[in-house]
């Protein structure tokens, strides 16, 4: 209980500051709950208001792919150089130490692997969630492929729900099939079927027309890396991502599959964070690598 001999009335009131009503400083999130911004804020770096998201959560698909062989030896390194990581419960729990403090965006849908047909997914249980302390929690939707579209926008409510009750954010991850169409049109209405569906934030692929994208997309946008490209032209699409409004990368084998994954994630994250051009990038990528 407190003291009660030494009561002193508040004499500070601060009546010629008026109470701050700035809007939150992502977009489309000034009605989010207190817990939802908090999250948001460990993920985006508030200075750029961007966010560089390492992706390791390929092998509940591919397995033991290039670069994930051993995620001790090849992503725990590099956990320290992104803003947050997003993989699955089992790798963190076996691959990356527990005083690594950077936020985590859960994988939390699962089902079937490349061998199957993909996109038949279920949701971990909630409790996962909270026990893994995530600061995010991913879920992939599949617009336009006509089995597992409703089940996959289902699932996405689902975790919305579920964010809503403990404050946790959801990332909608727009899927890319055989038969869906990678332009502009397609990832406008894939992304913002997920916003509609209550997504704190996006992921997509960018593509020619990536601003219109992200303008019809009311919350972050952060782009997918997509298959290995040659480190300049990865350095190129990050940058023409972020000109086109992206709030940031979720990349994976664009930094892991690099000759030199820990130059290459510094130098993505000064184009994302330092608004480097790609050339100055690539420059600071190679004099990394060489010393």
């Amino acid at each position: 209980m407190a003291d009660l001999d030494d009561i002193r009335d508040g004499d500070n009131f601060g009546l010629n500051s008026p109470a701050n009503t700035d809007s939150f400083y992502l977009k489309g999130l000034n009605s989010a709950s207190w817990g939802i911004k908090n999250r948001m804020s460990r993920i985006f770096n508030r200075k750029s208001g961007r966010t560089v998201m390492l992706a390791f959560d390929h092998g509940f698909l591919m397995g033991p792919t290039s670069g994930l062989e051993r995620i001790d030896i090849g992503i725990a390194s590099l956990a320290d150089h992104a803003d947050c990581l997003m993989a699955t419960r089992g790798m963190l729990r076996s691959c990356i130490p527990p005083d690594n403090t950077k936020p985590v965006c859960l994988r939390t849908d699962t089902g079937t692997t490349i061998l199957t047909e993909m996109n038949h997914n279920v949701l971990i249980d909630e409790a996962e969630v909270i026990g893994m302390n995530a600061a995010a929690m991913a879920a992939m939707i599949a617009v336009g492929d006509p089995a597992t579209e409703a089940s996959t926008i289902a699932n996405i409510s689902r975790l919305v729900d579920i964010g809503q009750k403990y404050g946790i954010p959801v990332m909608g991850v727009t899927a890319v099939g055989k038969e869906m169409a990678r332009d502009s049109r397609y990832f406008g209405l894939a992304s913002r079927v997920c916003a509609e569906n209550g997504a704190s934030i996006v992921k997509t692929y960018y593509t020619e027309g990536f601003e219109n994208v992200v303008a019809c997309t009311p919350v972050p946008v952060v782009i997918a890396g997509g298959k290995k490209l040659p480190e300049l032209e990865a350095l190129e699409l990050a940058y023409n991502a972020i000109q086109c409004g992206a709030a940031g990368v979720d990349m994976g084998r664009n930094v892991f599959q690099s000759d030199a994954p820990l130059a290459m994630i510094k130098a993505i994250g000064g184009v994302v964070h330092d608004n480097l051009k790609p050339q100055a990038a690539f420059e600071l990528f190679n004099e990394l690598k060489n010393s």
